[in-house]
């Protein structure tokens, strides 16, 4: 990392912004937290807690709460707020809160109309809700955060798999954060030797490591964050790298890609595909551009028809 930056917002004060906010505090390579929340008391709380965390390890970023707004200033701002829903969804569990958080999507791009810096969304479904913030707010550094983390989540379980060290496999996970993923499994190396990955074991692992850890904490929230303070690290320009980012085509497409920074501007490095892999990232395509049509009338602050 070669520098800090000014002021980083964080709109939602649940499981994943927190444990944002406390990444970048200890980290401290921003000057200033902005939080923001549906309740001023839970971002009052996390600006609290923060503060106990700042003095005791010296950390020298300062939180405060503020609105959204406000956050206009910030060089970035992270969206992770969820609506309060009940998921009793047994599969696609993502795409389970699609109508309930888009209208508080909608309503934050609303209040960061033309906002010029990074934005990085993290609220599920994570593809359709980057386009939908995307087309409402008009910014034009819009990023959805799933596909890194399906991505960290594949080498980990390939390594486990092939009982080979994990920093020795290069493979990635693109398309939809959610059941549509598509593993690149055909470009897929170990060092530098193509390897025959074991699909169904995979997919076994990508859906089963997300209900492991909501069954036993609630809710994802490290791997998130981790996501989060990669794609700030490439966008904002402080690291060079790869990063699987959802990110809006000019063809309205919404998918994870594979984006490489340098110096914060991204060129997008898709993997070769094999016709499989093709047809799935198309089948992803048609899911996620079907699940925005359900909900594209907020664009126009319109209800549902």
């Amino acid at each position: 990392m070669t520098g800090r930056i000014g002021a980083v917002g964080i709109i939602g004060a649940g499981a994943v912004g927190h444990t944002v906010a406390t990444l970048l505090t200890a980290t401290g390579w921003c000057d200033r937290l902005l939080v923001a929340s549906g309740s001023e008391r839970s971002a009052a709380a996390l600006v609290t807690d923060l503060d106990d965390m700042r003095e005791v390890i010296a950390s020298p970023v300062r939180a405060e709460a503020a609105t959204v707004p406000a956050m206009r200033a910030c060089e970035a701002v992270v969206v992770c707020p969820r609506a309060k829903f009940t998921n009793t969804a047994d599969r696609d569990l993502r795409m389970a809160g699609l109508t309930a958080n888009a209208p508080v999507i909608a309503q934050i791009g609303r209040q960061l109309t033309g906002y010029d810096g990074t934005v990085v969304v993290v609220t599920n479904p994570v593809d359709v809700m980057t386009r939908l913030f995307t087309a409402v707010s008009g910014a034009s550094r819009v990023y959805g955060v799933g596909s890194a983390t399906d991505t960290a989540r594949y080498r980990l379980a390939l390594a486990h798999l092939l009982a080979v060290p994990v920093d020795t496999i290069y493979g990635q996970v693109i398309g939809e954060h959610g059941d549509a993923a598509v593993v690149c499994a055909s470009a897929t190396r170990v060092g530098e030797l193509p390897v025959a990955v074991p699909l169904r074991a995979v997919h076994d692992e990508l859906t089963g490591r997300p209900r492991r850890i909501n069954e036993g904490l609630g809710r994802a929230r490290s791997g998130p964050a981790g996501a989060v303070l990669a794609a700030l690290r490439a966008a904002l320009g402080l690291t060079d790298g790869v990063v699987e980012l959802s990110v809006v085509n000019p063809d309205g497409a919404c998918l994870g890609t594979p984006l490489r920074f340098t110096g914060g501007a991204p060129t997008v490095v898709l993997p070769d595909l094999d016709p499989v892999e093709r047809r799935l990232l198309d089948a992803a395509d048609h899911k996620t551009r079907t699940a925005y049509r359900l909900i594209e009338h907020h664009t126009k602050g319109d209800r549902a028809p």
